[in-house]
């Protein structure tokens, strides 16, 4: 939904433990969306084949057949019998601010859920958002099965405390935030960053339009500036693209830095779209762009693989 105004001219200071808000609406549109199915989608789009894990609804066949056309593995996704599909329902204002709502619905089933299987069968599981109990079981499994995995906490930090936080982030190969959830990491758990760095192999952490920086223990932290030129349309869904864009290089084998500006540029393209899934990603574009953004020999590198 778009709010066509601001959202900090409604909050009275004085007044904000007794909010008492309805805003009306330009617009309601209902799109397909999720943590997994997003990354799966954008990552799909560039021509690999994640596999998509979580629990749906007895709504999903048309969602099915869509992400499947766009080369997502739907073979680990089970269907609940009594739930509904999770939604996320967002209200975005003019100065692109979100307030946003989750129901998990049959998300809270995933717990049920065993990745113990996929040891040996896959290169990285990405713990995104999903069931609280459900992360800290799949982070448990990964952890006894050697499974490695990404922690990517999300909108779930809200639910989370410190020990929780702790549990799902420890022994991570990536760990990845905005810069917000980054400090809400770091002030839950009592870990400055350096903590953090000595806990994660990696930690990727998104600066909105001044791009992303990348920090391992022992190594100068990476900074890559944002694709230049981007005109934002919706923010939702950005995040998504980027970690798309990153482990999608990761899987190619390329550096950190070319990871990162790769899914600065998968986020640009989300950002100029409405909708999560709704950006086309075309080889030719693509590399032009980015040879723009990052230079002739980065493209090249990206183009090897993305043809």
């Amino acid at each position: 939904m778009t709010f066509p105004a601001r959202f900090v001219d409604q909050l009275v200071p004085d007044k904000l433990d007794k909010i008492a808000l309805s805003f009306l609406v330009d617009s309601l549109v209902i799109r397909r969306g999720g943590v997994a199915a997003n990354i799966a989608f954008g990552m799909g789009s560039l021509g690999l084949s994640p596999l998509l894990v979580g629990t749906v609804g007895a709504d999903f066949a048309g969602y099915r057949d869509w992400l499947e056309r766009h080369g997502v593995d739907t073979s680990g996704v089970r269907e609940s019998t009594v739930h509904h599909t999770a939604r996320f329902i967002g209200t975005t204002d003019v100065d692109m601010n979100q307030i946003a709502s989750f129901y998990p619905g049959a998300m809270t089933e995933d717990r049920e859920i065993d990745l113990a299987e996929l040891a040996g069968q896959v290169d990285l599981v990405l713990i995104g958002a999903s069931d609280p109990d459900a992360m800290l079981a799949f982070t448990k499994t990964c952890v006894a099965s050697q499974i490695p995995f990404a922690a990517d906490t999300s909108w779930q930090l809200a639910r989370l405390d410190g020990e929780q936080i702790k549990s799902l982030l420890s022994g991570a190969e990536y760990l990845f935030c905005n810069e917000y959830e980054s400090t809400l990491t770091e002030h839950k758990t009592g870990w400055v960053a350096a903590d953090l760095d000595d806990r994660v192999g990696v930690r990727v952490t998104t600066l909105g339009g001044r791009g992303a920086r990348v920090d391992r223990a022992g190594h100068p932290p990476i900074l890559v500036p944002a694709v230049p030129g981007v005109r934002p349309m919706e923010p939702t869904g950005a995040g998504d693209a980027f970690r798309a864009g990153f482990l999608a290089a990761i899987s190619w084998g390329l550096g950190l830095e070319r990871a990162a500006q790769l899914g600065n540029l998968i986020a640009a393209y989300a950002l100029e779209t409405t909708g999560t899934q709704e950006y086309q990603l075309h080889p030719e574009p693509l590399t032009a762009r980015f040879a723009a953004a990052y230079g002739d020999q980065a493209a090249a590198e990206i183009a090897r693989h993305y043809i």
